[in-house]
C-alpha cells in the first residue's frame, strides 16, 4: 500500500527529532544567516534527514525548506519544511523545540507533522483530523482553554509597531490579569493549543508559506481551534498576524485585549 501523505510527514519529522535528540549538548557549529540569525550542524543534518526521505517517496513534488530553500520541479504539491524551530534554544542545551513539515496542494494544506523530539511527541493531521501520536498511538487533539496560559512570539521586532507590539500586550493589566504569558521560542506552543496545553498563541508576523508555522496552523485548524490574523480578519489577509484560541470566548477576549493595546 502506498504511504498517505500524512504518514509521511510524521515519518519525515520523527527522523529528524532523532537527529536533534542525537546531537543535543554536542559542541555546537554556528552558520551564521542573515542579521545574528544563525543554522547549527543540527539543522542543517535535520533538514537533509527530512529531505531524503520525502524526495524518496514524492520525486516529483516541490521542496521549501528553511535552510536550503527551493528545490524539486515545479508542482502543485509544495512541503514547507522547518527542520529546527528554536534553534537559539538549541543551541543553548534547551529543549524546547520542534520539527515542522508541511504539505500544501494548492492553496491548502493536505497533512501536516510538528514533532517534539525531547517528549517524543508528534502532533500531526491528514487535513481533516488531528491527533497526537505518542508510544506509537495516536490520541485525538481536544484543545481547551482552561490554563489561560497564552503564547506570545515575541522574538522579533514586531512589524505592526504603530499600533502592535508583544510587549505592550505582555504589559497590559487586562492582559495580565486574565492570562498567564508564557515566551517559548518556538512554534511547538501552537501545536500546545490544538493539544489543550496553551490557551492560545499569538504571533504578529506575515505567515504566508511559512515554513515555521504552516504545520502548526494545519494541526491546530484540524482540532477545531478559532483562528483569525490580528485583528480577527481572514488568516493570510492583510495585516496578518495569527491569533490562534482553543475556543472562540477565548479567541475573544485576546481581541479585546489586543484592540485596546492599539488605541
Amino acid at each position: 500500500m502506498t504511504e498517505s501523505d500524512a504518514a509521511l510527514a510524521i515519518r519525515a519529522a520523527e527522523a529528524a527529532a532523532a537527529v536533534i535528540r542525537d546531537q543535543f549538548h554536542s559542541p555546537v557549529t554556528r552558520f551564521a544567516k542573515e542579521g545574528d540569525d544563525f543554522a547549527t550542524q543540527a539543522d542543517l543534518a535535520a533538514e537533509r534527514a527530512i529531505l531524503e526521505i520525502l524526495r524518496a517517496a514524492r520525486p516529483t513534488d516541490r521542496f521549501l525548506a528553511e535552510e536550503s530553500g527551493a528545490s524539486g520541479t515545479p508542482s502543485d504539491r509544495t512541503w514547507l519544511i522547518d527542520p529546527l524551530c528554536g534553534t537559539r534554544n538549541f543551541a543553548a542545551g534547551t529543549p524546547h523545540v520542534a520539527v515542522n513539515v508541511a504539505l500544501r496542494c494548492g492553496d491548502v494544506v493536505t497533512a501536516a507533522a510538528v514533532a517534539d523530539p525531547f517528549a517524543a511527541e508528534t502532533f500531526w493531521t491528514d487535513g481533516t483530523t488531528a491527533a497526537l501520536r505518542r508510544d506509537a498511538t495516536d490520541h485525538p487533539l481536544q484543545p481547551r482553554s482552561d490554563s489561560r496560559l497564552v503564547e506570545i512570539d515575541a522574538d522579533n521586532p514586531s512589524p505592526y509597531s504603530g499600533w502592535f507590539s508583544p510587549g505592550r500586550l505582555l504589559s497590559d493589566p487586562t492582559f495580565m490579569s486574565t492570562f498567564y504569558p508564557r515566551v517559548l521560542s518556538t512554534s511547538l506552543a501552537l501545536a500546545w493549543v490544538a493539544a489543550g496545553r496553551r490557551s492560545a498563541y499569538v504571533v504578529d508576523r506575515d505567515l504566508r508559506d511559512d515554513v515555521h508555522f504552516t504545520a502548526g496552523i494545519a494541526v491546530c485548524r484540524a482540532a477545531g481551534c478559532t483562528m483569525t490574523g490580528l485583528i480577527g480578519q481572514p488568516l493570510h489577509t492583510a495585516p496578518h498576524g495569527l491569533v490562534a484560541a482553543a475556543d472562540p470566548t477565548t479567541h475573544g477576549e485576546l481581541m479585546e485585549i489586543i484592540r485596546a493595546t492599539g488605541n
